[in-house]
């Protein structure tokens, strides 16, 4: 555990010294949504392999690059590519980049990701705003020996995505005719993929839309005071009754096509948080 704080320490001094300014905002992008760094006036660009401890992303169209700069005028780090349980990582090593941005001055999260539909009104491409998450991943990226300066030992989990931010993307979308859909999101371990009765049981206990991720930087970015905003974009919708075989190059693809309207939501949000700059 001590390694584990000397670890983020140490990338966190790594990074202190050389980002042009500390993010307001930190970006956390799935599969197949690396494209918004197009809008980025970017200031630094790092490799992960080239960060201290930083993890190596390993899955699918995970480029694996830290960018600093600014979209819209905000001050952001964006992570093109994340880490994911199922690559052998511990959820403390897959959320550490979440942590070091918290510490370098980051006061939001904003995570996206590509998500299987379980809500059978949704539609293959629909942006899907989190409003709550269930976690089946089986492990916290909490456990263990807390630090008080970084967070309580006992987080509240009962507001963990910013209603405000929800409010805000909103509006930005219904300003741009983009359609905003909204849902709970449930994280699980994968990597393989969801059975008929596993998707069955999964819509049965309340979730909208399932992925490997995300959910392990949610709960350190509400254990370090950051707000946070989730997307996920819909990558297919199966009806348990009527399954068709989930192809990760199909999700890949639909991931891709749906991330123009997913940039436009964001560059017009970030335009909008002014606010949160010190």
């Amino acid at each position: 555990m001590n390694n584990y704080f000397q670890k983020v320490i140490e990338a966190r001094e790594f990074l202190r010294k050389r980002i042009p300014f500390e993010p307001t905002v930190t970006l956390m992008l799935g599969t197949g949504l690396g494209g918004l760094v197009e809008k980025m006036d970017v200031g630094l660009e790092l490799d992960y392999k080239d960060i201290p401890h930083f993890p190596v992303s390993t899955a699918p169209d995970h480029k694996g690059r830290l960018f600093i700069g600014r979209i819209g005028g905000t001050r952001c780090a964006l992570f093109q590519g994340r880490f994911h349980y199922y690559e052998g990582y511990s959820t403390k090593e897959l959320t550490l980049p979440v942590r070091v941005m918290s510490l370098l001055g980051s006061k939001i999260l904003i995570a996206c990701n590509a998500a299987g539909g379980l809500n059978l009104n949704f539609e293959s491409g629909d942006l899907m705003l989190i409003k709550d998450h269930i976690n089946l991943i089986p492990e916290s990226p909490l456990r263990g020996e807390n630090w008080e300066e970084w967070g309580p030992r006992f987080p509240d989990m009962s507001r963990a995505y910013s209603r405000r931010l929800r409010e805000l993307s909103r509006s930005v979308a219904a300003s741009l005719g983009i359609l905003l859909r909204e849902g709970v999101f449930v994280a699980v371990p994968g990597p393989q993929l969801e059975t008929p009765a596993e998707t069955r049981y999964l819509r049965h206990i309340g979730a909208d839309a399932v992925a490997m991720s995300l959910v392990p930087e949610v709960i350190v970015a509400v254990h370090a005071s950051m707000k946070v905003l989730g997307i996920s974009v819909i990558a297919n919708v199966n009806n348990p009754d009527d399954f068709e075989p989930i192809y990760i190059e199909d999700v890949i693809e639909e991931a891709q096509r749906a991330e123009v309207r997913l940039s436009r939501v964001l560059e017009g949000l970030l335009t909008e948080l002014k606010e949160y700059e010190s």
